[in-house]
């Protein structure tokens, strides 16, 4: 046992020493994923204040004039209300992921007559503690919406109010939402392209068919070469996080240390992929086919630059099972929401199972040559 990891790390340690001799290939290597974080940064990070907002309309009240005016919200160009939100608590979970900008709750009692035979009452708009803009702005407008039924009711005091609540919840910037699926687009292209093409590469020199000759066996290369790429892909990921907070502005709420235990975790995974690929395949041709194959619909299937929740319901129950999946929601969990890993353990079950199923593969399939 200790002279296979002691193989192993002598191996690695080869590794390691080429790569960083080689500056081309440090230079493509890390200021790839930074091009990209720039590129989609730049177009994430600012908001172009939308004409229509994403609300949930929970209405509490039973009154005739309360069931009116939901309609009217429903069929009005301002507001795009969720049709398939009506509890509170689900509502409140969506604002703080993003998916909507404001919850309008229609209290118990709201529209109801009052001495004056007019239906009274005031609307709840609650609003994100980190984004009050969006509830302060929908705010004011339903407040114009309520003027003008004032002003038709005839009333010198307003009998119909807005009323502004936090849900007290983080909400998401369009970066924040972004920048997870950013990091899991690297960890991706590093693992599967890097590996892909870098494995049939060596054996076309002819470099693993020497090793063939030594006691090295087809695991521990294996092994080697995910150690090797695991450096190279935490210190990309680092870069990243540097250019987000200095550049973008990034946020961490959650823990740091699970947040690195969870990226080495998604780092391992993903790169069993590219160690399959590049063992299996004899020269690029055959990588690149099958790379194109594996890489393309983990990038747009798993939530990478889109979210999931846009996804017809039973493609996002099939692509929940995707390797990639799991990766970029559960950093999205931790770096927006503050999850903890034991909130997270369906997750990390499923990057477990894959783990195994993979590296088995690798290693079965692997050829010298």
């Amino acid at each position: 046992m200790k002279r296979y990891f002691t193989a192993t790390f002598a191996l690695t340690r080869a590794y390691i020493t080429r790569f960083f001799r080689d500056k081309m290939a440090m230079f493509f290597t890390f200021l790839f994923p930074l091009l990209f974080l720039f590129v989609f940064g730049s177009l994430y990070n600012n908001d172009t204040g939308d004409i229509s907002f994403k609300v949930a309309v929970i209405n509490n009240s039973s009154s005739a004039f309360a069931e009116q005016f939901e309609t009217q919200l429903d069929e009005s160009d301002t507001f795009e209300v969720s049709e398939t939100i009506t509890d509170f608590d689900d509502a409140k979970e969506r604002m703080g992921r993003g998916e909507i900008d404001s919850i309008i709750e229609l209290p118990n009692g709201f529209g109801e007559v009052n001495a004056a035979q007019q239906p009274s009452g005031s609307v709840d708009v609650y609003y994100s503690e980190a984004s009050p803009q969006s509830g302060q702005t929908i705010a004011a407008v339903m407040q114009g919406v309520l003027d003008g039924i004032n002003t038709e009711l005839g009333q010198p005091a307003p009998p119909l109010t807005v009323t502004q609540k936090s849900t007290a919840t983080a909400n998401l910037s369009s970066f924040d939402y972004v920048f997870s699926g950013l990091i899991g687009f690297s960890i991706l292209s590093l693992g599967i392209f890097g590996l892909a093409n870098q494995m049939p590469a060596e054996k076309k020199t002819g470099s693993f068919r020497r090793l063939r000759a030594s006691p090295i066996r087809k695991s521990q290369l294996i092994f080697a070469n995910m150690i090797y790429y695991l450096l190279i892909g935490i210190i990309s990921v680092v870069l990243m996080f540097v250019v987000a907070m200095m550049v973008f502005n990034f946020e961490m709420r959650g823990d740091w240390a699970a947040l690195t235990v969870y990226i080495i975790l998604g780092i391992i995974t993903m790169f069993g992929f590219g160690l399959a690929i590049g063992g299996w395949a004899k020269n690029e041709n055959q990588s690149a086919a099958l790379t194109n194959l594996v890489a393309f619909p983990l990038m747009f299937l798993s939530g990478v630059f889109f979210p999931r929740f846009l996804m017809p319901e039973w493609l996002q129950g099939i692509t929940g099972f995707l390797p990639l999946t799991p990766i970029i929601d559960g950093l999205r969990m931790i770096m927006t929401e503050g999850a903890s890993l034991l909130q997270l353990g369906p997750e990390l079950a499923l990057m477990g199972a894959w783990m195994v199923i993979i590296y088995t593969v690798a290693i079965k399939v692997f050829r010298w040559e």
